[in-house]
C-alpha cells in the first residue's frame, strides 16, 4: 500500500482521492477551508441556499464513472434541464434552447427565422467532428505532445480542427445570423476566454451541452461533493479540513510529502488539486519547476465573476438558466482583457433560478444566482475589487442592466448578497479570482493546460487549472487520467515515479435518450 496525500479537497481532488483509495491507496486529503468544495461552494442565508460554483451539469454518465469504479451507485439523482436555456438578444429577440437536441432547429427557426435551424445544424455537425478527434482521445488522455501531432497529421483532421481559427472566427463562418454569433461566442467563457482568441475547437462546448444534455441535482449541485466526500469516507480516505498545506517536499529531485499544519507528512505520491499557479509559485521550492513556472507566468488569466445571489419575494415562471447579451459583445471583452481591465459597463448577464423547493424558504420566494464575466481582482495593476464602494457601485449597475432588459427585480430584494472576484481569491485560492486558472488564447491553448504529471516524479495534478480543464465533466475526467497514470497500489514502480501504467480507458460517455436515469 502506498501513501498518497491530496492537496484540495475541490470535486478533482475529492474525485482522485475516491479513485486512488478504490485501488488501495493510502489516501490523505489536506483542504484549508473550513468544508471540502473548492469551488463548488455553496451559501445559505434567511432560509435560502445557493450554489457558487458551476450551476449546470454535463455529461452525467462520468459522474457514473467515478461511482462504479469506486464502489457502486450513489444515491444522487439527476433531472433534465428543459428548456436547457433561455436567451434574451440585445433586439429583445427571445430564444429557449429546448433539452432534446432533434427540437433544437425549429426552435432557432421559430425565434430568430427560416434558415437559422439549418446554420446551427450544420455548426453542431462541424462540433461532432471536433468532438470525435478530442473528446476521447485527448479529454479523456494524459496530454502528450504525440496526441496533439496525430490531430496534425492528417489533412481533414487538421482542416476540421484549424488551429489558426478562432471561436469567432468560425461563427462568423457558419452563423449568417448575428444573434447566433453572439450566442456561440459565449461559450468562450465557458473557459473563462475571449472568443476572438479562443481556438474554434471549443465549439465542441457548445455541442457538448446541448449533445449530452443539461441536466440538474435536486438538491443543488453540491450534492454532488457531499456525495463523493461520503465515498472518499467509506473508502477510508482521511480528510483535513481547515489545514493550509504550506509546502510540498521534494528529496532527491522527487515528490516526498507536504508539510501541513506545522508538521511534514510523507507520501509516495503528491497529488495537487489546488490552482497550478499556486502550486509552482508557493508550494514548490523555489529552485523546482522554474521553466513550468516561466511558461505560467506568461500565460494569461481566465476571467474572474462578479456574482450577486438575490433572495427575492415572489416567484416568477421561467427558465432555471437564463441569459441577457449586451448590445457590444466585443466591448465586454476589451474591457477585461484589454490593457486597462475595468468592470464591463454594458455586460453579458447569467441568472441561475432553479424551481427547486430545496432551495428557498417557501413557495413564495425564489433565489437567483447571478453572474457577470469581471476582470481579475488585481490591486496596484488593474481592478482592486476590495476599493471601499466599488462592489456596492457595481451591485447596483449590474441590477441596473437587468432591469434595462425587461428583469427588473429591485422591488422584490429581501436581500443581494455580492462575491467580488477578491472575495472569489479568498474563499477559493485560486489567484485573482481566475475561475478557470489560464485562459484558452492562442492556437494551441485550449488543449495545452498544465499536465497532469507534475514537473517532478511523484506529483501530479488534477483540478480545472490543469489538462482537460475547468467545469464538472473536465475535472472528472482529470481526476480519471491521474488515477490512471498512478496506478493501483503496488505497481511496479508507480510509487517511485515512472512514467506508470496508462490510465484506464472507459467507453465515451454517450448522450442519454431522455430522463432515464
Amino acid at each position: 500500500m502506498s501513501r498518497v496525500v491530496v492537496v484540495g479537497a475541490g470535486l478533482g481532488g475529492l474525485a482522485a482521492a475516491a479513485r486512488l483509495a478504490a485501488a488501495g491507496h493510502a489516501v490523505t486529503v489536506f483542504e484549508r477551508a473550513d468544508t471540502p468544495g473548492g469551488k463548488l461552494g455553496v451559501v445559505t442565508r434567511d432560509g435560502f441556499t445557493f450554489d457558487t460554483g458551476p450551476s449546470l451539469l454535463t455529461m452525467p454518465d462520468l459522474l457514473d464513472d467515478l461511482f462504479a469504479a469506486t464502489g457502486g451507485p450513489a444515491d444522487l439523482p439527476v433531472t433534465p434541464v428543459d428548456p436547457a436555456c433561455g436567451h434574451v438578444f440585445a433586439d429583445g429577440t427571445r430564444l429557449d434552447l429546448p433539452h432534446a437536441t432533434a427540437a433544437v432547429p425549429a426552435a432557432l427557426d421559430a425565434a430568430l427565422g427560416d434558415g437559422a435551424g439549418a446554420s446551427w445544424t450544420a455548426l453542431h455537425e462541424h462540433s461532432r467532428r471536433l468532438w470525435d478527434l478530442v473528446g476521447e482521445p485527448v479529454l479523456r488522455r494524459p496530454l502528450t505532445t504525440a496526441a496533439l501531432a496525430r490531430m496534425s497529421a492528417r489533412p481533414a483532421d487538421l482542416r476540421a480542427v484549424a488551429p489558426w481559427r478562432t471561436l469567432d472566427g468560425l461563427g462568423a463562418r457558419l452563423l449568417p445570423d448575428p444573434r447566433l454569433r453572439t450566442w456561440l461566442n459565449r461559450y468562450a467563457t465557458y473557459s473563462g476566454s475571449d472568443p476572438r482568441r479562443t481556438p474554434a475547437v471549443l465549439a465542441v462546448t457548445a455541442f457538448v451541452e446541448q449533445e449530452f444534455g443539461a441536466w440538474w441535482v435536486p438538491g443543488g449541485l453540491r450534492r454532488i461533493v457531499d456525495a463523493v466526500v461520503d465515498r472518499c469516507v467509506a473508502l477510508g480516505v482521511t480528510l483535513h479540513p481547515g489545514t493550509a498545506v504550506d509546502e510540498v517536499v521534494v528529496e532527491r529531485g522527487r515528490a516526498a510529502g507536504v508539510r501541513a499544519g506545522g508538521r511534514e507528512v510523507r507520501a509516495d505520491v503528491v497529488v495537487s488539486g489546488v490552482d497550478a499557479h499556486v502550486l509552482h509559485e508557493r508550494l514548490l521550492p523555489r529552485d523546482v519547476a522554474r521553466r513550468a513556472r516561466r511558461r505560467l507566468r506568461r500565460t494569461p488569466r481566465s476571467t474572474a465573476g462578479f456574482v450577486l445571489l438575490l433572495g427575492l419575494s415572489g416567484r416568477e415562471p421561467g427558465p432555471a438558466h437564463r441569459v441577457w447579451f449586451p448590445r457590444d459583445q466585443h466591448a465586454e471583452f476589451d474591457a477585461i482583457f484589454g490593457r486597462e481591465p475595468r468592470p464591463v459597463p454594458d455586460p453579458t448577464v447569467y441568472v441561475h433560478a432553479p424551481d427547486d423547493p430545496a432551495l428557498r424558504p417557501d413557495d413564495a420566494s425564489e433565489g437567483w444566482f447571478v453572474l457577470v464575466n469581471a476582470p481579475l481582482h488585481a490591486p496596484g495593476r488593474g481592478v482592486d475589487w476590495d476599493a471601499p464602494g466599488l462592489a456596492e457601485r457595481y451591485r447596483d449597475r449590474v441590477l441596473g442592466v437587468l432591469a434595462a432588459r425587461g428583469a427588473d427585480v429591485r422591488d422584490r430584494l429581501r436581500f443581494a448578497e455580492v462575491l467580488t472576484p477578491a472575495e472569489l481569491e479568498r474563499r477559493t485560492g485560486s489567484p485573482g479570482g481566475a475561475i478557470y486558472g489560464t485562459a484558452s488564447h492562442g492556437p494551441r491553448a485550449a488543449l495545452r493546460r498544465p499536465a497532469n504529471r507534475g514537473p517532478v516524479p511523484g506529483l501530479y495534478l488534477v483540478g480545472g487549472s490543469a489538462h482537460p480543464g475547468g467545469g464538472i465533466p473536465l475535472v472528472l475526467m482529470s481526476a480519471e487520467i491521474v488515477a490512471g497514470l498512478i496506478g493501483p497500489a503496488g505497481t511496479p514502480g508507480t510509487a517511485a515515479g515512472s512514467s506508470g501504467p496508462r490510465p484506464p480507458r472507459a467507453a465515451p460517455a454517450r448522450p442519454h435518450p431522455g430522463p432515464s436515469r
